[in-house]
């Protein structure tokens, strides 16, 4: 593996203190099962896949009673954190403890807990083509795409060559993504536009287009489908 730009330690960071609302199943998302197994057992399991990460931090609700009862909770390469009200501040307390166990040379993978179809091979060309500004998984818009104004009228149509969907993992210098952080947490989707506020340009890497995020109930039907294509070959 290329580690020309990463040069400390690498920790994943997973947030999950969040509940899913859009789903509509009376539990957090990542607790829902998908072959048998929770989404959060699903993705924890790619990531711990993953050898050159040192460790695994999953920042999770203060009274989340679902957590403790997985058997991947108790993994000596996974640690909780008490995550927030809002995606921002659950990364900021998985990257802050990310930077107590590997220092300033830590960087952090972000991944969302919702996507479980993660592979191996995505993580290994994120860290081979990251550059000195982090790298974000990504995928190449096919669509047509069409800005709309404030009366839902098209706008434009924009050009899509240059437009592509934010995936994760999201690659950062430790540091630097809590930093980042702490300015307006709570208007961030994602980790990447914090680094774009500070003046960063990430790197895009196209990634598979199988790594979606599960958000309403029917993504569960595709992560199904998706998931019985990659059968053993997810790496």
């Amino acid at each position: 593996m290329s580690r020309s730009v990463i040069r400390g330690p690498l920790y994943a960071v997973v947030p999950a203190a969040g509940v899913g609302t859009r789903m509509g199943a009376g539990l957090p998302k990542q607790y829902l099962t998908l072959d048998g197994r929770t989404l959060a057992e699903h993705t924890l399991q790619r990531l711990l896949a993953f050898a050159p990460l040192e460790a695994v931090v999953v920042a999770v609700c203060d009274e989340d009673p679902w957590w403790p009862t997985l058997p991947v909770a108790g993994h000596p390469r996974v640690q909780a954190v008490t995550g927030g009200a809002s995606r921002a501040h659950s990364v900021r307390a998985g990257v802050a403890r990310a930077l107590q166990l590997g220092g300033e040379q830590a960087w952090v993978l972000v991944h969302d807990m919702a996507r479980p179809l993660l592979r191996l091979s995505d993580i290994q060309r994120l860290l081979e083509q990251c550059g000195p500004q982090g790298a974000i998984l990504a995928s190449p818009v096919v669509d047509t795409i069409k800005q709309a104004d404030a009366d839902a009228r098209i706008a434009a149509t924009l050009d899509r060559r240059h437009i592509w969907r934010a995936l994760t993992p999201q690659l950062f210098p430790a540091r630097a993504l809590l930093e980042a952080l702490q300015d307006d947490p709570d208007s961030l989707t994602d980790e990447a536009s914090a680094m774009e506020r500070q003046g960063w340009k990430p790197a895009l890497v196209a990634g598979h287009g199988d790594n979606i995020k599960i958000t309403v109930p029917e993504d569960l039907a595709l992560a199904r489908f998706y998931l019985s294509q990659q059968q053993e070959t997810w790496s």
